[in-house]
């Protein structure tokens, strides 16, 4: 089984917190070290997010207001020289370097960074000409399907044919409740790609790894969580973010027969049936909302100051 520690902004911004958190995972038994390539500059304006929208008393369309998400997100940025030394840290310590890519315009600047590997997250599995792009730089491709509508990612699968990629069963909810998992959609995505996994966004104060666990006995053979040493309210990502101790427990009982799994979980978890959910689903009010905010979260820009999504072609 393969886990992914993925870092995402619980660094701070603070290179030595990075290296910290590098150490902490590998030394943990996590396999990959993963960061986002994200600037404040691929950020996109749109009008209805400055106020959000509601309508009889129910939110449609997210509150985040341009300017202050632009100054959250500079104070969060890793240059590309830090990006490049922190894939040099990472093969020093063996431990493979991942990051996301948000925008088509940073597909150069992470390969030069020294990547060879990259994920796509949920609101880019179906952006085709993105995943066209990544497919011919690197050498191997991690897709999240969360808030994405089946036949895009059956389109998506067609497009990456041919490379090494792999599926997560991810669910754009945040936090992700235990009967909102879907863990059946794991065997779904077998169908469709060799290596299926599941990025899980539960929060661990409530439920720690029991669905993570769970997903591993439905057959996840990749684990992506959040990871954090800093205690869960010093990040935005924090309350959705493991620790050093989680992941040991992870590799321990990936290891275990499939037997022995079903007795521990029977014994810890005794509904753990319960995050099996459907295999075919629509997606809900919550995800389709995320889904209009963080689809058109980030663009590439322009020398004519013009801007373009990772799904247009230009």
């Amino acid at each position: 089984m393969i886990i992914i520690a993925e870092f995402c902004q619980n660094h701070n911004g603070d290179f030595e917190l990075l290296k910290k958190m590098l150490h902490s995972a590998k030394e943990s038994g996590a396999d990959y070290a993963k960061i986002q390539t994200i600037f404040a500059d691929m950020l996109s304006f749109r009008e209805r997010f400055e106020t959000g929208i509601i309508k009889n008393g129910q939110e449609i369309s997210i509150k985040r207001p341009y300017k202050d998400e632009y100054a959250r997100l500079k104070k969060l940025e890793l240059s590309m020289d830090r990006q490049a030394e922190f894939v040099k840290l990472c093969k020093s310590i063996d431990i493979k370097p991942l990051t996301t890519a948000f925008t088509r315009d940073s597909i150069s600047l992470i390969k030069s960074a020294g990547f060879d590997e990259i994920k796509i997250a949920s609101y880019d599995c179906s952006s085709v000409p993105l995943l066209k792009d990544v497919k011919e730089s690197f050498n191997k491709i991690f897709v999240s399907t969360g808030a994405t509508n089946d036949s895009e990612i059956e389109e998506a699968s067609k497009i990456l044919e041919g490379s090494d990629f792999s599926f997560l069963h991810c669910v754009s909810q945040y936090p992700t409740p235990l009967n909102e998992y879907h863990l059946s959609r794991i065997d779904y995505l077998k169908s469709l790609c060799k290596n299926v996994g599941w990025s899980d966004h539960s929060l661990v104060e409530r439920d720690g790894i029991l669905g993570t666990l769970a997903s591993i006995y439905y057959g996840a053979k990749i684990i992506e969580r959040h990871f954090t040493i800093l205690p869960a309210n010093e990040t935005k990502d924090g309350p959705v973010s493991i620790g050093p101790n989680h992941i040991a427990e992870l590799k321990s009982f990936s290891e275990l027969s499939k037997d022995e799994m079903k007795e521990k979980l029977e014994n810890i978890f005794p509904k753990y049936k319960n995050t099996l959910g459907n295999s075919k689903r629509v997606l809900s009010k919550e995800e389709l909302k995320n889904r209009d905010y963080y689809r058109t979260r980030f663009a590439s820009k322009m020398l004519n100051g013009k801007t373009y999504y990772n799904w247009e072609y230009t």
